[in-house]
Parts: C-alpha cells; structure tokens; sequence
C-alpha cells in the first residue's frame, strides 16, 4: 500500500526537478486508467483553474505624496471613484464600481485591466485642506509603474459551486448571469466544473490561508476565508456541494498581472465585472486527496434557479451536473429542454492548469501548506433580514 506524502517531500521534488505534475483533467484519466494506488505513488500535484466574473474583487492602491501634500477624500481614475477613506494617499478601487460619466461602459474593472497593460491613467482627488494637509485638489497622470504599492486584494472569489439561472417570466432579464431569455429560453452557469480549485478540494483540507496560487499570471495567497463563505451547503457522497459554498479571498501584486488572465467586463443592462483567472496546486498527499482531485463533471451537481423572481429564495427547477451542462442542453423538472451557455470559459481554465503545471515544473512554483484551515461550520446569514423596510 502506498504511504502518505509530506508538503515537505513534495517540495523536495520540485526543488530537484522530480516532481510529477498533473492537471485535474489528466488525474481523472490517470487514475481510471491506473488506479488509486498507483496515482498516489506517482503523482505528487494536481492543479486546477477557472477563468470567470469575479465581481468581490479590486485593488488597493499608494500613490506617494504631492507637494504641498493632500489627505485624499474623493478619487476618481479615469473618472470612476476610488474609495479614499484610507491613509492619506492609498485608495481601493473596486471592479464593479462604475464611471461618472460613462456607465457601465467603463468601470474599475476597466482601470485595473489598463492599469496592467501598461496605460495611463487620470488621477483627479479633491481634499477638504487640513494644517498638515493643505492642498485641497490634485491631477495627475500615472502608470501602473508610477504606484508605490498597487495589489490586487479580492475578498470572493473562487466560489466553490453556483446556481444554474433561468427566466420563468414573459420578459427577458438582465441579471449578473447574462441575459436571460424569457420562458426559459436559455440557462447559463458559471463554473469550470471538474477543473474548478475548491470542488478538488472540497473540505478544504489542502487549501486555506497562506495557500500559494496562481492569480491573474502572478503568484499570490489565499488570504482569508471569502465574503459569503457558506461550507454548510448539503453536500453529495463527494463531498461536493450543491451550491454556492465555499469562497477564498485572495492577495496578489498587480504589478506581476497579465491581461491574458484579467478582463474587464460590462455585462448588459446589470453592471461592470472582472473576470480573474486562477489556479491552486493541489498536493496529493494521501488516497482522500487522491479521490477528491479525480472528480468528474458527472460527480458535481448544482441547482437550476430562477433568476426572474427578484428574491434571495429563487424558484427551483431541479438539479443538473455539468457534463449536462457542457452538452449544451438541459431537461427542467417541469420536462421543458433549455439550451445552456456557460458565462465562464473552460477554455481559459485549461490554460491556467497547464500554466500553473509549467510553473512548479520548470520554475519551482513551491506548495505552501495553509497556516490555517478554512472553517467548515460556517452558516451565512444576512444582517438585511433581521429588520427594518
């Protein structure tokens, strides 16, 4: 019977150039083909990725100081705000955040993206002017290399599984899953599925804070657990979860990012979005890791929701896997065939394995064993419902 493996001896072997590195796709034939045994033997990572619209995300930004110096309180980048309510001279500029001037044609998603291409972009900040602080407005012109400090903090990202959306109703809807057509005329969904970081993972036993990634073509860390964590989600005999579940927040130097894997978005008639590529190594570690990293769009079950009725509590139309879904129609409980369309790319998500997978071999791309676990008895709950109008 094959041993348990170390963090400690999988980074040996990168180190020495021995490490065996598979992407989640190639580990499902691997251990078809070989068997569980054999693919703990052998393999010693298994990386995935996902590409799609990431909205909880954004950067944070240090301009240095101008002279007489400014306590910024409103900023604006190419005349999208920043939010200023930080030191003097830092501001975070959100994705979704939307220009003054031109909607959500253009919005902090938008900066960010021409920020990584190397664009220039107009700084414009006011000040109401304080004895240390006087100057009271300030324009600039900057590039990202202008910027002290400029890092891509994402507080959701990843989310671990999501909804199928539909439209029940008579009028087409406009929603941050596409447009969707009304008597359901098509379902979209937003996951990478068999590749996807957390459904490889999915109690979190290798991927938690300090866990070194791939984000945007940088290496980054998992920072924290993410905004709406939700592990308490019912799970299948897989461990897989039927439906949003688990989130990550996530840390990386915008200054390390390639547009091939950071897009701005504006999706019609809802509002402005990013999508981030990203990639966790996976360490196998024993049979458990083993069987978690071979998992099949056949395994992963998710909800199909409608996205029509204005409410948290959406209508269910049953429950599908995404080699259904990836076979371009799906059958509703009420029996009615709907053409799918997925928002977020597979192909892109290959990529990034790949990618991730040419790192640890030919750049020792190092796995970081988390300093701390992700919680698994967090329940979400909203604050909104407890009361008020």
């Amino acid at each position: 019977m094959s041993k348990e493996k170390s963090y400690q001896e999988i980074n040996e072997r990168i180190k020495k150039g021995e490490v065996v590195v598979l992407t989640a796709e190639e580990m499902i034939d691997f251990v078809d083909e070989n068997g569980e045994e054999t693919a703990l033997k052998e393999v010693d990572v298994v990386t995935t990725g996902t590409f799609g619209a990431m909205c909880s995300s954004g950067a944070f930004l240090n301009f240095g100081h101008a002279e007489p110096p400014i306590r910024m309180t409103r900023v604006w980048l190419n005349d999208v705000p920043a939010y200023a309510g930080l030191a003097a001279v830092d501001a975070f500029i959100g994705a979704t955040e939307i220009s003054d001037s031109r909607g959500i044609e253009y919005g902090g998603a938008h900066v960010i993206e021409d920020l990584i291409r190397g664009k220039t972009i107009d700084l414009r900040a006011t000040s109401p002017g304080t004895d240390c602080y006087p100057r009271r407005e300030v324009t600039a012109k900057i590039t990202l290399s202008d910027l002290n400090q400029a890092y891509m903090y994402n507080p959701r990202n990843a989310y671990q599984n999501y909804s199928v959306a539909v439209n029940a109703s008579d009028k087409t809807v406009y929603t941050y899953m596409g447009t969707l057509l009304p008597g359901f005329g098509n379902a979209t969904y937003s996951s990478a599925g068999q590749l996807s970081p957390l459904l490889n993972d999915p109690y979190y036993l290798t991927i938690g804070i300090g866990t070194r990634i791939f984000i945007g073509g940088a290496e980054g860390y998992i920072a924290w657990e993410g905004t709406q964590h939700n592990p308490t989600v019912k799970r299948n005999e897989k461990g897989i979860p039927e439906g949003g579940s688990g989130t990550i927040a996530v840390i990386a130097d915008l200054k390390e990012m390639s547009p091939d894997f950071i897009r701005a978005a504006s999706i019609e008639k809802y509002g402005v979005s990013m999508y981030i590529g990203l990639g966790i190594p996976i360490p196998i570690l024993n049979l458990e890791m083993v069987r978690y990293t071979s998992v099949k769009n056949e395994d992963i079950y998710t909800h199909i929701e409608d996205y029509s009725a204005g409410s948290t509590s959406k209508p269910l139309y049953g429950k599908v896997n995404y080699k259904e879904l990836r076979s371009g129609k799906i059958t509703l409980n009420n029996g009615q065939e709907v053409k799918t369309a997925p928002l977020s790319s597979y192909k892109k998500a290959r990529e990034i394995a790949a990618e991730l997978k040419r790192r640890i071999e030919e750049e020792g791309f190092l796995i970081q064993e988390p300093v701390k676990n992700l919680p698994r008895d967090r329940k979400f709950k909203s604050a909104l419902k407890k009361g008020g109008e």
